[in-house]
């Protein structure tokens, strides 16, 4: 079997899609259940072990910590689903579009006639009717980052959770407008490496006898291999929400009184300052420098240690013969 057949291609997403919500309580109030962010780095920290049990209880630790940066997103749209076997849109309803691109300026038109104005808020009755999920549509400020070249911001589904569908319905129209492999090279495709002390690399391959513009798909090359997946990690501990500012950005604590930024000197390499919103977490995270982050609201049930001081019965049970 040739190998070396595949064209190779570029990811088509490097954000992870939320492929389940938590489970909606409707007792309590409208809340959204994810977020994007972009990786700044990693630092360390030095924190007091406090589990009863451990070796390190009462003592000093160090961990290694994520910043990601998560400025506040911009909610552009409601999208109602009703419940059949395979999951099916009712309707979308977006908001009116600031932006003078020529994509939205048909929809713009209906926020301007009141025959617009009206048919928008019977779509939004009807999604109230009929719909048994309602997500929202929010898109990053990739503006702010003034480290990512990007300008294409990243678009994703957030569901709502909590209240009645009409409350969420309400709750989001209140916010609007306010799998891979990596880079590889032509050995993946069984190409024999050159022997030893071959000049100018050994894992090369020609490229025909044409430019190439007109090689053939039977010539291995390099390059992205595959989309890329990002398995999604459970329960990452958050040590700090820090907000956009001088305050919430100091990094001084009450045993280390230097006045220092969260962000390095001289920035985080290949990212820049931490101007915005951030999250502390705990451990690595998957991807590279400015990678898009995907933050979803836990699917377990939280639990805490419980100290124990007494246990069993007062009195020793009877025992029925």
């Amino acid at each position: 079997m040739d190998k070396g057949v595949r064209r190779r291609r570029g990811s088509t997403t490097y954000h992870l899609s939320v492929k389940s919500f938590p489970r909606d309580d409707p007792s309590k109030r409208c809340k959204l259940t994810a977020f994007l962010g972009y990786k700044a780095g990693m630092t360390h920290i030095v924190r007091e072990v406090e589990k009863p049990g451990s070796k390190l209880h009462k003592k000093e630790t160090c961990e290694a910590v994520t910043i990601v940066e998560t400025p506040p997103m911009v909610i552009v749209g409601v999208v109602g689903y009703v419940k059949t076997p395979w999951p099916r849109a009712l309707n979308t309803v977006w908001a009116a579009p600031k932006s003078k691109k020529a994509a939205f300026a048909k929809y713009a038109l209906k926020y301007e006639s009141e025959d617009g104005k009206k048919e928008i808020q019977a779509q939004l009755e009807k999604m109230k009717k009929y719909a048994s999920v309602v997500r929202v549509l929010a898109h990053t400020q990739i503006r702010k980052m003034k480290g990512l070249k990007q300008k294409k911001a990243h678009l994703m589904e957030i569901q709502v959770n909590g209240g009645t569908i009409a409350e969420k319905v309400d709750y989001a129209y209140s916010f609007f407008e306010k799998q891979g492999k990596g880079y590889e090279g032509v050995v993946t495709d069984g190409v024999s490496p050159s022997p030893r002390k071959t000049h100018r690399g050994s894992t090369k391959v020609l490229y025909w006898c044409m430019a190439p513009a007109r090689v053939p798909l039977l010539v291995a090359r390099a390059g992205q291999n595959e989309v890329i997946t990002i398995e999604p990690e459970l329960n990452k501990k958050v040590y700090k929400i820090g907000k956009a500012g001088d305050e919430s950005h100091s990094a001084s604590t009450e045993f280390d009184r230097t006045a220092k930024d969260i962000t390095p000197m001289g920035g985080f390499p290949r990212y820049g300052v931490v101007k915005s919103d951030y999250l502390l977490i705990k451990g690595g995270c998957v991807g590279p420098k400015k990678r898009v982050v995907t933050l979803r609201q836990s699917l377990l049930k939280q639990t805490s240690r419980v100290t124990t001081l007494f246990f069993g019965p007062t009195q020793p049970p009877l025992i029925r013969r």
